[in-house]
């Protein structure tokens, strides 16, 4: 960090995308936790693409308030990158990350602070309840998070978004990292450190739609499994073993119903048939496997930006209404 950023004590970091019905409460609420710091405090926008009136409320809210800064995507990019952004430009020594719908209350950051005071680097918000959501959402996360807790490499708290508090030296290791296909909280358990919860109860959006649909957190969900475990490539290798073995019972089973019981109903078409099905599926889900590994390859050896940037207001570093392209490495060597 330069010495220029060395006065600001905290950087709260709130990604938007089509918040217009949000954005002013959201800022109320924040504003009044920012009152209760004692030290300095940057509040970070990063607008990702928003179709609506967002962007124009976000430039008010920088107008009236110096504190507030935001960046904005030439397009929409999606919330990890967005978090990404925001952790790149963060002059903070404690950087937090929360949702702009509200359901991660500001109200718990000065908790999260005093977490931070008594020595975590990492403080995260565990969900002990999910307000007003159906019992489909509430029973899919309950299994995502603990079928990828035991799959990853890395220990992935239960039931914990981005909410949470990172310490400097954990930011700069996140910003470190090039890879294209981000998970943050993955990265969080990853860097390591001294880490800890703080349990809260998550209320319902505030208003507006939900952004994250099934289709997007099943996304999520497949992109952290992949990044974070080589259980399904292995998986490939079991199914390939399974079908071998499989084959191998059957070709035995038809050899006795050929010596033995020559006019079963099971021989002949019906089973060849079978056979083939049950082998090409399994080739097909191997392939599919490896399809996602491969993918991802092939997204990091072409060593794109994570990120377009049209417009950048409230950082010493950058102009507004410039048009700026940076991975996340290059924006971590240009802030040291």
């Amino acid at each position: 960090m330069s010495d220029t950023n060395a006065d600001i004590k905290y950087s709260l970091i709130i990604p938007i995308y089509n918040e217009e019905e949000i954005i002013l409460e959201m800022y109320r609420r924040v504003s009044a936790i920012m009152a209760q710091l004692d030290e300095s405090v940057e509040l970070i926008l990063i607008n990702d693409g928003s179709r609506d009136n967002s962007l124009n409320l976000i430039r008010d809210l920088h107008t009236r308030d110096p504190r507030v800064c935001y960046l904005s995507f030439a397009r929409n990019f999606g919330h990890q990158i967005a978090v990404t952004a925001g952790l790149n430009f963060a002059r903070g020594q404690a950087i937090i990350i929360l949702d702009a719908d509200l359901q991660d209350p500001p109200e718990l950051i000065p908790t999260l602070i005093q977490k931070w005071q008594q020595g975590y680097e990492v403080v995260y918000a565990q969900r002990l309840k999910r307000k007003n959501e159906g019992w489909f959402k509430r029973l899919t996360a309950y299994v995502f998070y603990r079928i990828l807790r035991r799959l990853a490499d890395v220990d992935i708290p239960s039931d914990t978004g981005d909410f949470c508090l990172m310490d400097r030296k954990v930011v700069d290791l996140l910003n470190a990292m090039p890879e294209q296909n981000r998970y943050i909280r993955g990265l969080r358990a990853w860097v390591g450190f001294r880490q800890t919860a703080v349990e809260f109860e998550r209320e319902p959006r505030f208003a507006g739609e939900v952004k994250y649909t099934f289709s997007k957190s099943f996304s999520l969900a497949l992109n952290s499994l992949i990044s974070f475990s080589k259980v399904p490539l292995r998986l490939s290798s079991y199914l390939g073993l399974l079908s071998a073995g499989v084959a191998l019972l059957m070709a035995i089973l038809v050899l006795y119903w050929r010596l033995y019981q020559p006019n079963s109903p099971v021989t002949g078409l019906a089973t060849i048939m079978i056979a083939i099905f049950f082998l090409g599926s399994v080739q097909l889900i191997c392939l599919g496997i490896l399809g996602e590994y491969i993918g991802r390859i092939y997204e990091e050896i072409k060593g794109r930006p994570l990120y377009t940037l049209a417009e950048v207001a409230g950082f010493t570093h950058f102009e507004s209404n410039s048009v700026v392209s940076k991975s996340s490495s290059d924006r971590h060597q240009s802030f040291n």
